[in-house]
């Protein structure tokens, strides 16, 4: 038996590989946000927002071109959000493009219905903007407010109980 085999059409290049259709690479893709089921397309896109802004922040607080400045916070949840703002117009001009329904792959073979039309994605698309505004709003506010949770407590109370 051969270890790779084609999912199909071998012209479509959907190869199946220990790697991408093992038991445990297609549970963990099924968990995404955006193939679990029975989620709306706003809440799939809320969710891949808020991670991506979350994440998003930290790298233009550290590496932006303000980071030695006294707005550096600020340049880097503006410099998150803008990006989040490029990346959902990105989003609305796929959805606007998309002709018919994305292609099924050995990893992901059940597409949700939500995902396959021009409305779903643009809900996406909004919850998308949402979720990554609210995450680097979030990622700002945790780390300019230090000082609300006194760390050598927190360790204090873990390590007495």
């Amino acid at each position: 038996m051969d270890a790779i085999q084609h999912g199909g059409d071998p012209q479509v290049g959907n190869l199946a590989t220990p790697l991408n259709s093992s038991g445990f690479s297609t549970a963990f893709i099924r968990n995404l946000p955006a193939y679990r089921a029975d989620l709306s397309a706003f809440r799939r896109g809320l969710e891949v927002g808020m991670a991506h802004g979350y994440f998003l922040y930290g790298p233009f607080l550290v590496l932006g071109p303000l980071r030695s400045t006294e707005i550096a916070e600020v340049a880097g949840v503006l410099s998150a959000v803008g990006l989040v703002s490029i990346l959902t117009i990105a989003l609305s001009l796929y959805a606007s493009a998309m002709g018919g329904s994305p292609i099924a792959t050995v990893t992901t073979p059940d597409i949700p219905e939500d995902l396959t039309t021009k409305a779903g994605w643009s809900e996406f698309a909004g919850g998308f903007f949402v979720g990554g505004c609210g995450g680097a709003a979030f990622a700002w506010f945790l780390c300019s407010t230090p000082h609300l949770i006194p760390l050598q407590e927190v360790v204090k109370g873990v390590w007495s109980s």
